[in-house]
């Protein structure tokens, strides 16, 4: 992709208005917790210190809005209290430029490195940067920059009671996760009526179970209805594959495939009523033909062998849904209700792992210190954003010093909250930032200088701008970011600080920020192209242990347990969304595609694919402890392994994998079977042909790929 197109789609794509679900009542509550603070600390304390506490009060309350699973009170807390301690040691060194300047640079690579504990965490970071530069110009003394910073973490303090005395639809984002995952079940039964072998997504069901990640206070809390159904979402996908495919022994067409046709459209009746039931804590309204459908004997007329058992294990899991959606019932009932779903899990070997329960704060200190340590490595594009943003920061100070318009944090504002690790989101977001802050610093500058407003009246006029900015704020970051120029015009006017500075002046102080951003990734870039041969790497690797994890349990069924296959299967699933995002992010780099070509990235992650969907049609039939060993199924299993570990290097080096030691312990399973006379369970050898076919997939498209670009132009 070109520069200039690169440009072209970054800018639409953030200047697209997006049609997401509004949330007016936590708007509502965000602005009245602002404009709550905001009279205390005017009458109280005067227009400088109310300036400071509604800082704090408004970055609070857009952490809250961040996609997170802690609990929004803890979020609001965070983010005044960072903030009001960023606030006084900015003001303590700012007296000295130097020391200000080298705080600044720390302080911004450690914001930059907070990316590595997730976005939330970035994003609350790189605010607290942007607040602070404007934040040290208010005080005057030592005393009254801690009273700031205290009326900053008042602020926070105050967003958080507001959440906890004002709570709106509680538990309603893991609601929301735990509905999607079922729906999108639903969905996936109904797609594989038409489409046997269609494949799954599995995101919906990963948010649901970052969504299940609790902490020992919220499990004694949680509602009953969300406990047990996304173990037995889990278990649901496999089952559904294993009735629909046709290599489990389902013909294409026939009376049992009008059979397979009707359980699969009445399991996504069901599940859609558990998602409804569950996402508004109604009780399940099941529907009767789907009920009906699922008691009919036709089943066990029409289906025998592998998918009849398919069949009776999908109605099993059904009704493990449907129990655990329930949501009525007294406190001491849904404690019960809660107990048997985590003992079913736990039964079936899907028991939670301790790294599933969400730690506490300050548990979660050394957790994040120690994700930020690991990507103090050269390569990491964590480090190289971090490097990026505090040299950014402080050339932009530095930059607002010198030119003489006079309150120059604009410039390192812009830019602080316009970087983000990925190219795409930096441009998109400094063109973004730009428009949005013409006009909105234009609109609500031609209202202080034409109505010269009162204290009272740019306070109120700061809280409309916030209102508006929590409403639409995921609607676009354009609509967004004009509200947030004119809630800081405002509160500035409110203070007094930013009353010298035109119109014109802020505009061109707002497009340097933003140019330092995009001049900064230009320079030291972090590509994710590149990297693309690693990250199918890794998702090859993580899918030949899958396999073999689950080929490993039929070689030896009373010995083995399901952990194993459930850690291989969580591993492929982060691979996958790994590699998903970085073809993603690498579509809207203007850079070469280094060995990777979109027609090889397409046709391997296909194969890769269909590797996964047939270790996870295996494991729909894992066989129970006492059933007969398979020992063929052993040397199979280490095959994979290793040749998998090799493919993965052969990837990366850029080499075509080969898989003759895949194809040769599949030569002598079935030799030991025609010298002994016997036949192993038809499932696992036929699963096993078809790993080998995804396999040679795999290597055919890389090379094929490869080959086929060989000669043509580059992408760039």
């Amino acid at each position: 992709m070109s520069w200039l197109r690169a440009l072209r789609e970054t800018a639409r794509s953030g200047l697209t208005i997006e049609r997401a679900r509004l949330e007016p009542l936590i708007a509502l509550r965000g602005a009245a917790g602002l404009a709550l603070v905001l009279g205390v600390t005017l009458t109280l304390f005067g227009p400088l210190v109310a300036a400071s506490s509604a800082f704090g009060a408004f970055q609070a309350a857009i952490a809250t809005f961040q996609r997170s699973w802690r609990p929004r009170p803890v979020l609001a807390l965070v983010s005044g209290f960072s903030l009001g301690v960023s606030t006084f040691l900015g003001y303590v060194t700012g007296s000295h430029l130097v020391l200000f300047l080298a705080l600044l640079i720390v302080w911004t690579f450690l914001a930059g490195l907070a990316w590595a504990a997730g976005p939330t965490a970035g994003v609350i970071a790189a605010s607290n940067v942007a607040i602070m530069v404007v934040t040290v110009t208010l005080p005057t003394s030592v005393a009254e920059a801690a009273l700031h910073a205290l009326m900053i973490t008042v602020g926070g303090v105050v967003q958080a009671l507001l959440i906890v005395v004002f709570p709106i639809r509680r538990w309603g984002a893991q609601r929301d996760a735990l509905a999607d995952a079922l729906a999108a079940e639903a969905d996936y039964a109904r797609r594989l009526r038409h489409d046997p072998v269609a494949h799954f997504d599995p995101a919906p069901l990963m948010e649901a179970r970052k969504a299940a990640a609790v902490t020992a206070r919220q499990a004694r809390r949680r509602p009953a209805e969300l406990h047990g159904s996304r173990g037995a979402a889990e278990r649901l996908r496999p089952v559904l594959a294993s009735l629909a495919d046709p290599a489990m022994g389902v013909p294409s067409e026939g009376p049992e495939r009008d059979r397979v046709r009707e359980l699969l459209a009445a399991a996504a009746s069901l599940l859609d009523a558990a998602a409804r039931a569950i996402r508004h804590g109604d009780p399940v309204r099941l529907p009767a033909p789907a009920v009906a459908a699922l008691k009919t004997p036709d089943t066990g007329a029409l289906l025998s062998g592998p998918p009849l058992r398919a069949a009776d294990r999908l109605t099993a899991l059904l009704s493990d849904v449907i129990e655990a959606a329930e949501g009525d019932g007294t406190k001491e009932e849904r404690a019960g209700a809660a107990e048997v779903a985590d003992a079913i899990e736990a039964g079936r070997g899907d028991r939670v792992p301790e790294h599933h329960s969400r730690p506490t704060l300050p548990r979660l200190v050394p957790v994040v210190l120690g994700s930020m340590r690991r990507e103090l490595h050269r390569g990491s594009p964590i480090l190289r954003h971090a490097i990026r943003i505090s040299v950014v920061a402080a050339a932009g100070y530095l930059l607002g010093l010198a030119l003489p318009y006079g309150h120059g944090y604009w410039v390192p504002m812009a830019a602080v909250m316009a970087m983000r690790p990925e190219f795409s989101r930096t441009y998109e977001r400094s063109v973004a930032r730009f428009g949005g802050t013409v006009v909105g610093v234009f609109t609500a500058s031609a209202i202080v200088q034409a109505a010269h407003p009162r204290a009272g009246l740019s306070a109120a006029l700061a809280v409309l701008c916030a209102l508006l900015m929590y409403l639409l704020m995921r609607t676009g970051y354009a609509v967004a970011q004009a509200c947030v120029a004119a809630y800081v015009v405002f509160l500035l006017g409110m203070a007094g600080d930013d009353l010298s500075q035109t119109v014109l002046e802020r505009v061109l102080l707002t497009l340097l920020g933003g140019v330092l951003a995009m001049i900064s990734y230009a320079l030291y870039p972090a590509w994710e192209t590149p990297r693309l041969r690693g990250r199918l790497g890794d998702w090859l690797k993580a899918d030949g242990r899958y396999a073999a994890s689950v080929i490993d349990q039929y070689a030896d069924p009373g010995r083995r347990g399901h952990d194993d296959v459930r850690r291989a299967l969580l591993a492929t699933r982060n691979a996958r969304v790994a590699w998903q995002e970085a073809v993603a992010t690498a579509q809207h780099e203007p850079v070469r595609h280094r060995g990777l070509s979109r027609a090889a990235a397409e046709d391997t992650q296909h194969a890769l694919a269909q590797l996964g969907r047939v270790a996870m049609l295996l494991e729909a039939h894992l066989p129970e402890g006492g059933a007969t060993p398979v020992p063929a199924a052993a040397p199979l299993a280490d095959a994979l392994r290793r040749a998998t570990e090799q493919g993965a290097k052969a990837v990366r080096e850029r080499r075509v994998p080969d898989w003759t030691a895949v194809r040769e312990a599949l030569e002598r399973w079935d030799e030991e079977e025609r010298s002994q006379g016997a036949g192993s369970d038809p499932v696992v050898r036929n699963g096993a042909g078809l790993l080998l076919e995804a396999l040679e997939e795999f290597s055919q498209g890389l090379d094929g790929g490869s080959r086929s670009r060989s000669h043509a132009p580059d992408d760039g």
